[in-house]
């Protein structure tokens, strides 16, 4: 019996994704639940398993092709049925010649049931006739680069279809010089490389494009001494470490820092919604971490029940996972306020970009040693430069710079924390 292998569903708001890899080729014996194919969304990667054991019959979605939630990746023939069969034996069926490359684009002659929901909106967008479309996935299958290299020939839309250029210069000069997103052709040079964005990427830079259209953003500065708290994380990150398994780090202190901050202004803990103002009676915080794919923001939820072990534990957690690309959809969702930490790559100073829907995002930055005015005597001091980025429409200067003076306090004297005060 052949069992599909289908797109399953990746999290609210995601409805396509893109083919990375297949861990298995067409022949292959595959267990049950074993990862069979890696799928790209605009937030995390995810890891299809086989539905049964058996033996991989069909890829109909080959690497770097998009597919829609619910689509049709490839095929597998259930391990209890092709038990004597030559696939399983090692020998490659007759059937599974179709894995082989295609060699030269074939035309496809029927694409209503073929055509995935990103290759049907791109062929519509640019008025295309999708059978004089040459086709080089399998089994005849339009894909998107295919639509985009045919784009790219210049015959995206029918000359009396043509859009009037927006650029005096490319007046008169029709369509063939225009891609399908309204810029210019590049010249060719041998030195560029060119790399399409990732749909991580791609998702990183509407969000941010997004918030800089939406929100009015705007920054404050103060700076923090970080003496104190560097003596407390020595004198005890051995006996943490023993006690709780994991290394006693600064975020946790900024954490705990932010949320009492939070609470005497919770306007920077709340978002804007329509023409309603909603503030948050808890605390979710999002601690951005670097991965080589993009910034990636995954959320300690309700961090003022956590314990500071708690938190640098999740955070270690957190951060190992982005690495290898296993964050859920979940654990990147529904924050309240972000800390971003520069200072791990040596920034000294930076604006964050707020990430929507929320209204604050802290920035730390390096500790740098500094002469520092204390009484009347100069001394040098271990400092840090904070920033918080807020909505202005929501937060006010003084709500903004409060928070910092707080945050600022706690940090300085960690007693503080321990007190709620």
């Amino acid at each position: 019996m052949s069992l599909q292998i289908v797109v399953p569903s990746l999290g609210e708001s995601i409805s396509e994704a893109t083919v990375l890899k297949w861990f298995k080729k067409v022949g292959e014996k595959i267990e049950a639940d074993e990862p069979l194919v890696e799928l790209e969304t605009d937030k995390v990667t995810v890891e299809v398993p086989a539905p049964a054991s058996g033996i991989l019959k069909e890829i109909f979605a080959c690497d770097g092709e998009d597919v829609a939630v619910g689509g049709l990746l490839g095929s597998l023939e259930d391990g209890a049925l092709v038990a004597g069969s030559p696939a399983a034996a090692g020998v490659k069926a007759p059937t599974e010649a179709r894995s082989e490359p295609v060699l030269e684009p074939t035309p496809v002659t029927s694409f209503d049931a073929k055509l995935s929901p990103a290759v049907r909106k791109l062929v519509d967008d640019n008025m295309l006739d999708p059978v004089l479309i040459p086709a080089t996935g399998k089994k005849g299958q339009l894909t998107k680069a295919d639509v985009e290299a045919h784009i790219a020939t210049g015959v995206a839309r029918p000359a009396s279809a043509s859009a009037p250029s927006t650029r005096p210069e490319l007046e008169g000069l029709g369509a063939s010089i225009v891609s399908a997103d309204g810029l210019p052709p590049r010249p060719e040079d041998p030195r560029e490389e060119i790399v399409k964005m990732s749909r991580l990427r791609q998702r990183i830079a509407q969000r941010l494009k997004e918030a800089q259209n939406t929100a009015a953003i705007l920054t404050t500065y103060n700076e923090v001494d970080m003496t104190t708290l560097m003596e407390l994380r020595s004198e005890y990150r051995d006996s943490f470490e023993k006690k709780h398994g994991v290394r006693l780090g600064f975020l946790s202190f900024f954490v705990k820092a932010s949320i009492l901050a939070l609470k005497e202004l919770p306007a920077v803990n709340a978002e804007i919604y329509g023409d309603q103002l909603i503030y948050k009676n808890y605390y979710h915080i999002g601690v951005a971490v670097g991965t080589p794919q993009g910034l990636v923001v995954p959320v300690l939820r309700d961090a003022d029940t956590m314990s500071f072990a708690d938190i640098e534990r999740m955070i270690a957690d957190f951060s190992r996972r982005a690495r290898d690309g296993k964050l859920t959809v979940a654990e990147m969702t529904g924050g309240t306020f972000t800390i971003s930490n520069g200072g791990v790559y040596g920034s000294l100073m930076s604006m964050p970009i707020l990430n929507p829907p929320q209204s604050g995002i802290l920035g730390m930055h390096k500790i740098q040693k500094r002469p520092v005015v204390i009484g009347d005597e100069i001394m040098v001091r271990n400092m840090m430069y904070l920033a918080l980025s807020y909505d202005h429409r929501i937060i006010d200067g003084r709500e903004a710079v409060t928070f910092l003076v707080r945050l600022k306090e706690c940090i300085e004297d960690p007693q503080r924390l321990l007190i709620d005060v």
